[in-house]
């Protein structure tokens, strides 16, 4: 594969479970892949290279916060994100919508883009789709997002329709100033809420653009999982099977075994780091809360066949009193559990599909965590 050009390699697939490899000029991207979140240019609370050691093959950066603080124009005069992280992997970053959305002040929409104000110190910004084209062409991000209007549910079809037909148009701009980086990629986004209809539309639509890759937008916004994996099964099987497919802003370990499921190749989420922030372990015997006074005289470690340092060297008992003397310590092993988990489940999901066993391996693990891991009686 020549690492001028991007490109996706489909190897196996299970049912709609699919095993393939997106190609980068830094470096290759196995699928299914989990991309842990690094939001500010830092995944919280963990180095680069242990989230590299963790099998990450790929990282999120938020076109939002960085264009905010320390400024896009100051990282590419610093050398691009990559260097500015440490971080010499592929970069994923996403088009600054959503979170002008749900965290901007002020701000008002239109055909043009959208102006806001910083939720920091309240200064004024304009983001458009060329805007943010630009600004991910400043980070230097290997893949990047079209911008799009996320409305979160539960909403009106009209309301949901008038984002998505917006979004359609601004991936057209987004398209045009993207326009031809070897070895880059920029995704549209399928938008239409939770109407079978409008997700058709848009799936086709963005389809007909032929782009270099697919994004799921708009789920996991409030909808309830099953809303969530019906509209995945309705927009998946109409992109197309040689591009990869992104699920933005997905999910708990269970999101993400159902999601593979019906064809989805990449996701994002800031549920690993943020529940270790705050006491909640994620394990293959399903998730555990540190906070919980039962592990106060638990010696165990959290899974003492794990690989991860985190996982198998420290007792519940150190981690249950670091949570709850608010310990930076406790915030970074558990986050250190959590990733290694994610990419864990991720690599037992590529082995299985590789198999042709996906389905016995999603009952297992499945089964494995409704057994749980109650303390031992004492």
């Amino acid at each position: 594969m020549s690492t001028q050009n991007f490109a996706f390699t489909l190897h196996a697939t299970d049912g709609d479970a699919r095993r393939g490899t997106v190609h980068t000029t830094r470096g290759d991207i196995r699928t299914p892949a989990f991309m842990p979140v690094g939001t500010a240019a830092t995944v919280k609370t963990m180095y680069p290279q242990q989230v590299r050691d963790l099998g990450a093959d790929i990282v999120l950066g938020n076109t939002y916060h960085l264009m905010l603080r320390p400024g896009a124009e100051r990282i590419a005069r610093l050398g691009g994100l990559h260097k500015f992280m440490r971080w010499p992997h592929p970069i994923l970053t996403d088009s600054g919508g959503f979170q002008v959305m749900s965290l901007a002040n002020l701000r008002k929409m239109s055909e043009q883009g959208v102006t806001f104000q910083s939720h920091i110190d309240g200064s004024k910004h304009e983001l458009s789709p060329e805007r943010s084209i630009e600004i991910q062409g400043l980070l230097g991000s290997d893949i990047q997002m079209q911008l799009d209007e996320c409305v979160a549910l539960p909403a009106s079809e009209k309301e949901i329709e008038r984002a998505m037909e917006l979004s359609l148009r601004w991936a057209e701009r987004s398209k045009k100033a993207f326009g031809d980086q070897p070895g880059k990629a920029m995704y549209g986004i399928v938008q239409g809420g939770d109407v079978p209809k409008l997700r058709e539309r848009s799936a086709l639509a963005l389809r007909d653009m032929d782009l270099k890759g697919y994004s799921i937008g708009g789920l996991a916004v409030g909808e309830p999982q099953e809303v969530m994996l019906e509209m995945l099964g309705i927009t998946c099987p109409l992109l197309p099977e040689n591009k990869p497919r992104y699920l933005m802003g997905v999910g708990t370990p269970d999101d993400l075994l159902e999601s593979v499921s019906r064809g989805v190749d990449m996701f994002d989420c800031v549920m690993p780091t943020r529940a270790g922030r705050h006491g909640l372990a994620y394990t293959r015997f399903g998730k555990v809360n540190l906070k919980n006074a039962r592990h106060a005289d638990d010696p165990r470690p959290l899974d003492e066949e794990s690989t991860c340092e985190a996982t198998r060297d420290y007792s519940r008992a150190y981690i249950h009193h670091l949570v709850r003397c608010h310990e930076a310590l406790g915030a970074m092993l558990l986050s250190w559990n959590n990733l290694h988990y994610y990419q864990v489940l991720m690599q037992g999901m590529r082995d299985a599909i590789e198999a042709g066993n996906f389905e016995e391996f999603k009952a297992q693990t499945k089964a494995d965590w409704a057994k749980g891991d109650l303390a031992p009686v004492t």
